[in-house]
């Protein structure tokens, strides 16, 4: 009973830390422009074919230089993101850049179609399928993996955030962009940083689920679902909120699957967020603005 407990938990971190990888783009983005960017998950895709697509599959290239290209690539792309989607619509009404990240989402899903087929691709990843025992259950050493690198990631960011003059503009510009600019901040070029960095979140995603399923021009459409939906659940515009959220919607999945049914993963899921928003409107970590009469 315990070992299978210690599964389920595990393998739902594991999950969840993909999703909260993803929610992180997401309220990164949204603290600095007040933009949901709905390509987020097809940014996942996109990591995971430039990954194995072009650099494995192709070049042949070692596994850890595969990674690193691959998050410079999709960094660039975020970056150009920015400059090519939000800046020109910056003043427009904020519906034309949202309906412009729906664009692009299908865009790049039938992009994808078009350079790598429509088959999905096999990655065996860092681990392929080696498998560890840990507190007497037997789990795929990737979730570890998943899980290390999302610690690592949150490490990095910390730093990143606290420590570091970009850091502190980027914390700057996501709190009042006008303000900030005012005081010297370049802050196109501070977006365009945090849309490269969103980006790269889920790229690594991407790199990292992939040798647990396919490559396919759609996966990324469910993960982003779900990570939107941690974004909420832990509450928008938190960042906090978006890495607890990911990994509570994570273990949700994986205990309903268990105890219930992976035909309901859905709505075990969405119900229990639909009932913590009954009761924290705001989510865990948000906080609830109140409007003056």
């Amino acid at each position: 009973m315990l070992q299978t407990f210690v599964q389920i938990v595990l393998v739902g971190l594991a999950v969840g830390a993909a999703y909260s990888l993803v929610a992180l783009g997401y309220t990164l983005i949204w603290n600095a422009v007040s933009l949901v960017n709905f390509a987020q998950g097809d940014l996942v895709m996109l990591g995971a074919f430039v990954s194995v697509g072009w650099l494995a599959n192709r070049l042949g290239m070692p596994l850890w230089l595969n990674l690193i290209t691959m998050l410079v690539i999709l960094g660039i792309f975020g970056a150009a993101l920015a400059w090519g989607i939000y800046h020109p619509l910056r003043n427009a009404p904020q519906l034309s850049a949202i309906v412009a990240t729906l664009g692009l989402s299908m865009a790049l899903q039938n992009i994808a179609v078009i350079i790598w087929g429509p088959q999905p691709l096999n990655f065996a990843g860092p681990l392929g399928t080696t498998s560890v025992h840990l507190f007497g259950s037997t789990i795929y050493a990737q979730y570890l993996v998943i899980l290390a690198a999302l610690a690592v990631m949150m490490a990095i960011q910390h730093a990143l955030f606290q420590h570091t003059a970009l850091g502190r503009a980027m914390r700057a510009t996501a709190q009042d962009a006008e303000a900030a600019r005012l005081m010297g901040i370049p802050t196109a070029r501070i977006i365009a940083f945090i849309f490269a960095y969103a980006t790269m979140l889920a790229a690594l995603a991407g790199w990292l689920i992939a040798p647990l399923s396919y490559v396919s021009s759609d996966m990324g459409v469910n993960l982003s679902l779900r990570a939107f939906a941690a974004t909420i659940l832990g509450g928008f515009g938190s960042i906090p909120g978006a890495l607890v959220g990911g990994l509570i919607f994570g273990v949700i999945e994986s205990a309903g699957s268990f105890y219930i049914s992976s035909e309901y993963i859905d709505v075990i899921a969405f119900g229990v967020l639909i009932a913590v928003l009954m009761f924290r409107p705001q989510g865990i970590f948000g906080e609830l603005e109140l409007e003056r009469p």
